[in-house]
């Protein structure tokens, strides 16, 4: 039979006071309210014996403190935020408090009700990586002056405080990376989606081969295709355009959904196509040939991410007429995967 948690009530009744008094002494308040030191062992030692944890949502109730925050990610099983939102994680440890987090699977509807349970759970400060159609519910929370960071992408029209990388630049380098290396045909396949960070991405890849005279070719995927339908789609892409003899993939997932396409159609990278992902993966290094990536600096944002959480938990209410963005370049991995001279 499962142990029935113990309450201040068992305590306070085990000890024969009242229940004002044993939240008095657990929350450090009973030099405040004149407890005599040998009550206060008393207490404790009934606290210790029983096993007493306390309930955080109660806690937090009655000091204005939760000691949580709460984190909403895409997808948390992803390495680039299942590496942030560890680092985060450690970050927060070391000043008490714990981290909630939850993924969103960039579904608007469930990142809405899931916003509606953290302000349930009275979370101290927000790490939000946004999907599309959520303005509303992040302009609610940056009027009701709670620490909110929103990191990955973010609405250029709310004064918010975010955390990015240069995803133009990112994409820039490496269609440049492709040009330098002699590929003349240079793909580009994202998701079907209104992100910002998608669309700068989109931007850098144009920048580029309108610089060097170059034509682009574009292929949307839809963000909610399974891997299936995406190596489906990306296999047929190729097949209708032979001429093309690079792929940048705007993320690591379409990234292994096209090298996998790739294998199927028996081309080999880079002889027939080079290829470069937006977004480093834990294994490209082991791929064979291991595959050049844009890689986001994690650690960088996780720091960043934290500073400016910080700030608003610790300081004064800061002014929300004001926003600011910290934007942080990524870095091209060069290994085995782009070809050519």
């Amino acid at each position: 039979m499962k142990k029935k948690k113990v309450s201040i009530y068992d305590i306070a009744e085990e000890v024969g006071v009242s229940t004002a008094t044993v939240s008095y002494v657990l929350n450090g308040k009973a030099a405040e309210k004149r407890i005599s030191p040998e009550l206060q062992k008393q207490i404790l030692r009934s606290a210790k014996k029983n096993g007493y944890q306390p309930n955080m949502l109660a806690k937090g109730l009655s000091t204005g403190k939760s000691k949580i925050i709460g984190m909403m990610v895409e997808y948390i099983s992803d390495p680039f935020f299942s590496t942030i939102a560890r680092q985060i994680e450690d970050k927060a440890s070391r000043r008490g408090y714990k981290l909630l987090y939850s993924s969103t699977e960039n579904c608007t509807d469930k990142t809405k009700e899931l916003l509606r349970v953290y302000r349930e759970t009275q979370v101290d400060g927000y790490i939000i990586a946004p999907p599309p159609g959520v303005e509303k519910e992040i302009r609610t929370l940056l009027r009701s002056q709670v620490p909110l960071v929103l990191f990955d992408r973010f609405f250029p029209d709310l004064p918010s405080f975010n955390v990015i990388v240069d995803n133009q630049a990112g994409c820039y380098e490496a269609t440049r990376h492709f040009i330098a290396r002699g590929h003349r045909n240079i793909a580009l396949v994202t998701l079907d989606s209104l992100q910002v960070q998608m669309a700068e991405r989109t931007t850098g890849y144009h920048k580029a081969l309108e610089e060097s005279g170059r034509t682009p070719l574009v292929r949307h995927i839809p963000f909610t295709a399974p891997e299936e339908e995406r190596v489906r789609r990306i296999i047929a892409f190729i097949e209708d355009h032979p001429e093309v003899d690079a792929v940048l993939f705007s993320t690591n997932y379409l990234a292994i959904s096209g090298i996998k396409a790739i294998q199927s159609l028996r081309r080999s990278i880079p002889g027939d196509l080079g290829v470069i992902s937006f977004d480093d993966n834990t294994h490209f290094d082991l791929f064979t040939p291991s595959i050049t990536s844009v890689a986001q600096p994690v650690f960088g944002i996780s720091e960043a991410i934290m500073d400016l959480l910080w700030r608003q938990m610790d300081g004064p209410v800061l002014p929300r007429a004001k926003k600011e963005t910290v934007v942080l370049p990524p870095l091209l991995m060069e290994r085995n995967s782009v070809g050519r001279t």
